[in-house]
């Protein structure tokens, strides 16, 4: 409980016998990052739960306020460090949209097959990490093990293994090889059989099902309210995904499908996302299958001066809608820039949904959100 002379944003009404007030962070590993959560409790269920944010805030807009476009791309991966590429992708396309600049058709290719090689990785990820906070510990092994191709075939290209920065204004910042591709093929061929390893061990699980089968459940009207995205609004039922509802880069041309379940609980988060590999997969091969020749960066001036105006872009990342809104006012340095995450909108929920849950069934509520920290701290 706290005290009223206490320095604290956070008062709350005297408890009774039975009640009392339990930090969930911010030094916890089911926040997945540095994230407090202010509990109040009545025995093991939750009265009230309030998030805290702030503690890793690095004013990442202002920052991009001060510098020019070129150095801001290596800040874009430091606020969803497990997907970079598609934060760097949403930089330079919002650029290159207020510039005029064409992307070559290679350039474009590469692109997308390493932005859903990055949103695997992250699915698995969080894939690993939930089922540790439902206290399972093999999956975790058997997906970190298959992340770790994606890792070593990203630091081929990219050089980093985590916080990649190889998308430029007009393309990338160097071509892919035989062996690469060759490598992303032998990927693909694996999980595609490895995958029903997944499904047996955890789908399937009785005690998997129990623990998530309406946990959580997100109402369709609830969805846009909250400004909720990616897995998290497709697993209510809403089929928007950005890659087909404005779509962008050569998705277009590719042939895949929006996973969407209508349960709106953890269960139907987790399916969305699994089924989201398999697409991933099958975009991957399509840009294997038609990926063209020629250059993978177009010509574009060293110093970057967008002409006066203002631009907005918008890339679905593997935790939902990311857009940023640029204001160039002819200089070097951008005048204003606003970032629009898919875990700030998505977190706001977890209040209402924890209220009344077990603190057991509220870790698995949390952990089916896939939350990265630093991004709604920014």
């Amino acid at each position: 409980m706290f005290d009223s002379q206490e320095n604290s944003t956070y008062q709350l009404e005297p408890v009774e016998d039975n009640q009392f007030v339990l930090n969930l962070g911010p030094q916890h590993p089911g926040t997945h990052g540095v994230l407090r959560v202010i509990l109040h409790m009545d025995g093991e269920y939750i009265l009230t739960a309030d998030p805290v944010l702030g503690y890793g805030h690095r004013m990442q807009e202002k920052i991009a306020e001060n510098m020019p476009y070129t150095q801001i791309l290596p800040y874009m991966a430091r606020m969803d460090y497990l997907a970079a590429l598609s934060f760097n992708q949403a930089w330079v396309c919002v650029v290159e949209k207020m510039c005029g600049y064409e992307v070559p058709r290679r350039a474009e290719y590469i692109r997308v097959l390493t932005t859903e090689l990055n949103r695997i990785s992250s699915h698995y990820l969080w894939f690993g990490a939930f089922l540790l906070d439902l206290g399972a510990f093999t999956p975790f092994l058997h997906a970190f093990a298959d992340r770790e191709m994606i890792l070593d075939l990203l630091e081929e290209v990219t050089g980093s293994r985590l916080t990649y920065c190889y998308f430029r204004f007009g393309g990338v910042s160097s071509d892919v090889d035989d062996s690469f591709l060759q490598g992303v093929q032998d990927f693909v061929e694996h999980m595609r059989s490895h995958l029903k390893t997944y499904h047996e061990l955890v789908t399937g699980n009785v005690i998997f099902q129990m623990r998530t089968k309406d946990v959580g459940v997100i109402l369709p009207f609830d969805t846009w309210g909250y400004g909720l995205s990616g897995p998290v609004l497709r697993g209510s039922g809403e089929k928007y995904d950005v890659r087909i509802s404005e779509p962008y880069s050569i998705y277009p041309e590719l042939d895949f499908e929006i996973p969407v379940e209508r349960d709106g609980d953890c269960l139907a988060r987790y399916m969305v996302r699994m089924r989201e590999v398999e697409e991933s997969l099958n975009i991957i091969q399509q840009t294997l299958d038609k990926m063209p020749d020629g250059p993978v960066r177009s010509k574009v001036p060293k110093i970057i001066k967008p002409p006066a105006g203002e631009a907005c872009m918008a890339v679905e990342t593997p935790r939902g809608e990311l857009m940023i809104h640029v204001v160039s006012d002819g200089t070097k340095v951008p005048y204003r820039v606003r970032y629009r995450v898919p875990s700030f909108g998505n977190l706001s929920v977890f209040s209402r949904l924890a209220k009344g849950q077990l603190l057991a069934d509220a870790l698995a509520v949390l952990g089916s959100l896939d939350l990265v920290i630093p991004e709604v701290d920014r």
